[in-house]
């Protein structure tokens, strides 16, 4: 939106119609073309700002990617050493419970064997 000079009407008396209204003419001209190279120079600002913004954006998602990668990598790394741990541990479990079970086997056998020895005695005594 142009922004129309105005003279005073002295200004007209003195120098005249013709010369007053070159010089708004000329006025609005320069107005023009100010405004004209202030968009141009702020749409290339606005190219060089967004064309920053765009790398600066790219590289923080390589990074955030590179970190990403580096986050799963010790991830599973601590996944692989908790999983041999556990089979670790499994594996101890597995032998306590089967030394367990040999020992409740002869505590069992020697109960059932101390229960038949009686009956079996009874049996042949009547």
């Amino acid at each position: 939106m142009p922004v129309t000079a105005r003279l005073s009407k002295a200004f007209y008396d003195r120098m005249g119609e013709q010369v007053a209204n070159e010089l708004v003419d000329w006025f609005n001209q320069v107005d023009l073309t100010y405004r004209t190279d202030l968009r141009e120079m702020n749409e290339l600002n606005f190219a060089r700002f967004d064309a920053k913004l765009e790398q600066r954006f790219v590289e923080s998602e390589a990074r955030f990617d590179r970190k990403l990668v580096e986050l799963e990598a010790r991830i599973d790394r601590k996944l692989v050493e908790l999983e041999a741990r556990m089979d670790a541990k499994i594996a101890a479990l597995e032998v306590k419970m089967e030394q367990r079970f040999t020992t409740q086997m002869r505590w069992m056998f020697a109960m059932w064997a101390t229960t038949f020895i009686p009956l079996i005695g009874l049996y042949y005594n009547r």
